[in-house]
């Protein structure tokens, strides 16, 4: 049976192989592989094959409705008319839309996701026999593993 764990490279993995070398499995049976985490930024456009789900255009459509609206209304008074006040008031709050979204998405959000959450980087991979494997996943989990699995070998 093989138990796979994934644990932030920490003293508690340190520990958690310790303790299995001390209830009797042997280090030939505990490989450790360290990830490599990404280093590239996220792309903040979306692609046609590939998209996050977030929309830089929303925000920028609701203004730009509100705007050609409000632009319209007063275009009646202006020398152009309201068509070309509300196409006009129309592109300023699309821009000004845009330019917040994207500045919620670079700057606010940005540090949301560096700080958040608990990242996986090492996997732990325990052959063992199948009496051994409910012993061996206590002890994974006691020492704060972020994920644990049995595979039954056949």
């Amino acid at each position: 049976m093989q138990l796979y764990s994934t644990f932030e490279n920490s003293i508690f993995l340190e520990m958690a192989i310790a303790t299995l070398e001390k209830k009797g499995i042997n280090k030939e049976n505990i490989f450790a592989v360290p990830l490599d985490n990404r280093t590239e930024e996220r792309k903040m456009f979306d692609s046609i094959h590939r998209s996050d789900g977030t929309s830089l255009v929303d925000i920028g459509m609701a203004l730009a409705t509100g705007f050609s609206v409000i632009g319209a209304s007063i275009g009646f008074k202006l020398s152009w008319g309201p068509i070309y006040w509300g196409l006009i008031s129309a592109c300023i709050g699309f821009v000004l839309g845009f330019i917040i979204r994207l500045f919620i998405e670079c700057v606010i959000k940005k540090r949301k996701r560096i700080l958040k959450g608990k990242h996986s980087e090492v996997i732990l991979i325990i052959n063992c026999e199948e009496n051994q494997a409910e012993f061996i996943e206590n002890i994974l989990w006691s020492h704060l593993a972020l994920g644990v699995a049995k595979i039954k070998r056949t």
